[in-house]
């Protein structure tokens, strides 16, 4: 058993430090609110709307797309990186994974997802 107190010491060390580098700005920090510092900041621009209003289903379709599309490319880094070593057969290997991303693209384009009427 005294093998594991080092590591409960540590353990109860990184607790306190998240609890206190959490809360210290709320312990020792100046306390002066105002309507200026309570306002939200909107990239220096006044809020002209409410933060609960709804979004169209269309920006979140483009963030899935762009994801699904961004993730391509995290493939064909080490694809890139061994190139020379996987030969013509890794060759084929990528083409049939741009060949199908490049269809599902098409289908996206044909179903209008990226269509903004």
């Amino acid at each position: 058993m005294d093998q594991y107190i080092p590591i409960a010491i540590i353990g109860l060390i990184g607790i306190v430090a998240g609890v206190v580098f959490a809360n210290i700005n709320r312990w020792i920090g100046p306390r002066r609110p105002s309507d200026e510092k309570l306002s939200t900041y909107e990239s220096g621009m006044e809020p002209v709307r409410s933060a609960r209003e709804r979004f169209s289903v269309k920006f979140y379709l483009v963030a899935m797309l762009f994801i699904v599309f961004d993730i391509e490319i995290v493939f064909m880094y080490p694809w890139a990186v061994r190139f020379r070593d996987l030969g013509f057969f890794g060759y084929i290997e990528m083409m049939v994974f741009i060949g199908i991303l490049l269809i599902g693209y098409l289908y996206i384009l044909r179903k209008g997802a990226l269509r903004w009427d």
